[in-house]
């Protein structure tokens, strides 16, 4: 039987063994022509099929229907059968003792046409049942990239693959391997972390090279290690591999893959896999959600190569799906931003929740979630369009203050939980008391980046001619004021804003301008406000005060740093005189002793007739003073005397210089 040789003609399949075919099996639109012993030598269904058609023409016995009945004989439908005419197809070469290559992507459907089949154990040694469970046990359930393929020929096989427990066990082990492995040894690949430390490194180094060769069941791949740790290339060749698996998960139908992700979580398996497989799982099933797959011609491939897109209420219980699975952001390493989600892509899913007008609690969770990485988002991020129309502002500015709402809570609650950290623990006081420092200090960071960010989103959005005064001042208040350390740059988003709203009241103008403090602008934002015609008068007094004192404080400053200099220059001379007696002589030391006791008083004496100088000037100032307004006295009651009398006199110049009194220069 072996060397059975089949051929196939149009829709009609052959088995070509010489002798002719006794039996036809109809599985869907093919008809396969076959001999019925030994079909009837592996599947107890057909034994039983075969028989009962047998028996039913014996009892006829009437000779004139012989053919007639042999004709009806022949065929023997099989309706719904799991896998369709290739499985079958697959299933007649075993029975005829032909080998067939049993796959990932088969091993589940011959298993469901075996049992369909019933080629069990008990009917024949060897049956096609033993055959295929073997191979899922031994291949396909070891290796969790086999398994997502055979969980994938599963959709077909519905509901016989959910009864045989081949959907369980698929997901159990898709869940299971990667649960006992981290993602650098998620395929088998041997890897090692450095966790052993200089033993492990001095312990490979007295290996030889050979011994030191990475093994993969067994065989050198070719990968050399250093230092306990695993080269470039193995690195690339493992990050390939889990971007693989990624991707053949993102192909698993919802249902399947909501599965999958919950018996991950339930194996508490490293957050880093779970979310990216669901990132790789959203991207490939969620058109438009990634800007950078926006372009038509990215976009027609993922289309041809997907298939159909979902349908919208589909895309939408995908999306709420990721969105409900997303691991919770780490909070220990808040310097960073927390595992494989970016902000970038959390801000992709709430624009895509937005259109597909998700559910409120999946949308306040993702906004949530991007709250507690803030610091990472950028303004493109920020600048949401508006999809609703009862919105008229062009990007969606209530999103942004309710985020930035979540952040500020998210900064307020950290304290409180650090704080009974330090209670509950007691062991480690020395840690704990440097640790509340650190996060004070990345938090202060944190606000700050997050202060300048809303400050660029105030002045991107600040130019749309629908934006209401109040919405501009909660956005700008929803920031506490020691976010900024400058408010330079909400002066930029007030005078923006004040240029392209020329026609609001001059009440709404000032409270505007009330959003951002005075005292905190720089010396040129300062000089630019006093100049600025769209500032009300109210403000641009303000700025012109808090100018003045930003000027005095410059000056002083400036003074007390020279005084500050002059001190240093002194201590520096006596320091020099001092080493010069200790080495020169006393004689040197003596004389450069008498030459800055000189100099010191040659500049007492500079300081006290500068000062006398400022007196005398202060003196001739006030003289001045007086004789100005006695002149002006003077000159009106001449004034009064020349219009009633008609006489003028002549104006005469007191020059300090000479004692005499000059007439004045012809004209």
């Amino acid at each position: 039987m072996a060397a059975e040789k089949s051929s196939c003609r149009g829709q009609a399949w052959f088995c070509t063994t010489g002798l002719p075919t006794d039996i036809v099996i109809e599985v869907g639109e093919m008809s396969f022509h076959l001999h019925k012993f030994p079909l009837m030598s592996k599947s107890r269904k057909l034994h039983q099929l075969i028989t009962e058609r047998e028996q039913k023409n014996g009892a006829d016995g009437e000779e004139e229907e012989i053919e007639e009945v042999e004709e009806d004989f022949h065929h023997i439908p099989l309706p719904d059968f799991p896998g369709g005419a290739e499985i079958f197809e697959a299933a007649a070469k075993f029975c005829y003792g032909v080998k067939i290559e049993i796959t990932a992507w088969n091993a589940a459907a011959l298993r469901c046409a075996a049992e369909y089949l019933e080629m069990t154990e008990e009917f024949a040694e060897e049956n096609l049942v033993s055959r295929t469970e073997r191979f899922l046990a031994q291949s396909v359930l070891r290796s969790p990239r086999e398994s997502v393929k055979a969980l994938k020929s599963c959709e077909a096989l519905l509901p016989m693959a959910e009864d045989l427990g081949l959907v369980q066990r698929c997901v159990e082990s898709i869940a299971t391997r990667p649960a006992s492995a981290d993602m650098s040894s998620l395929f088998g690949w041997p890897i090692k972390d450095g966790s052993g430390g200089r033993a492990a490194a001095a312990a490979d180094a007295k290996l030889p090279q050979s011994a030191t060769a990475a093994l993969w069941n067994g065989i050198d791949t070719g990968i050399r290690r250093k230092n306990g740790l695993r080269s470039t290339a193995a690195s690339a060749a493992a990050a390939v591999a889990v971007d693989s698996w990624f991707e053949d998960l993102a192909a698993l139908s919802l249902p399947f893959y909501k599965r999958v992700i919950s018996a991950m979580k339930a194996k508490d398996l490293n957050a880093d896999v779970i979310e990216g497989s669901l990132i790789s799982y959203a991207k490939r099933s969620i058109p438009g959600l990634s800007r950078s797959n926006r372009h038509h011609a990215a976009s027609t491939a993922v289309a041809a190569s997907a298939g159909p897109l979902p349908s919208e209420a589909e895309q939408r219980e995908l999306l709420e799906t990721v969105i409900t699975n997303l691991p919770q952001s780490k909070k220990k390493s808040s310097s960073s931003s927390s595992g494989l989600v970016t902000t970038r892509f959390l801000f992709g899913l709430l624009r895509t929740a937005n259109i597909l007008r998700a559910s409120e609690a999946s949308r306040t969770a993702l906004e949530r979630r991007i709250a507690s990485q803030l610091e990472h988002a950028t303004l493109d991020d920020l600048l949401m369009p508006s999809y609703s129309y009862l919105v008229e502002t062009l990007y969606d500015v209530d999103c942004v203050e309710r985020i930035v709402g979540f952040f500020l809570e998210g900064l307020e609650e950290r304290p409180v939980t650090a704080a009974a950290a330090e209670e509950d623990a007691d062991d480690d006081d020395d840690r704990e008391e440097e640790e509340p420092g650190s996060s004070l200090c990345t938090d202060k960071n944190k606000l700050l980046v997050v202060g300048k960010l809303v400050d660029t989103y105030l002045s991107e959005i600040a130019s749309d001619a629908n934006l209401k005064p109040d919405k501009f001042c909660n956005l700008a208040l929803s920031v506490p004021d020691h976010a900024r350390m400058f408010d330079d740059g909400l002066y930029r988003s007030v005078d923006v804003y004040l240029k392209a709203h020329p026609r609001i009241t001059e009440e709404e103008r000032e409270r505007v301008c009330g959003v951002m403090d005075c005292q905190k602008l720089t010396l040129e934002a300062c000089t630019h406000a006093a100049q600025n015609e769209r500032l009300p008068l109210r403000a641009v007094v303000q700025v012109l005060f808090f100018e003045q004192l930003q000027l005095r404080r410059a000056i002083a400053g400036t003074l007390m740093a020279a005084e500050h200099e002059e001190e240093e220059e002194e201590e520096e001379e006596d320091e020099a005189a001092e080493g010069g007696r200790r080495e020169g002589g006393g004689w040197r030391a003596a004389a450069a002793i008498r030459e800055n006791q000189v100099l010191r008083l040659d500049m007492d004496s500079m300081r006290s007739r500068v000062q006398g100088l400022e007196r005398e000037c202060s003196r001739m100032r006030k003289a001045i003073e007086r004789m100005d307004r006695g002149a002006a006295a003077a000159a009106g009651g001449r004034g009064k005397l020349a219009r009633r009398f008609g006489c003028k006199f002549g104006t005469q110049v007191c020059v300090s210089h000479h004692r005499t009194v000059v007439a004045p220069r012809k004209s």
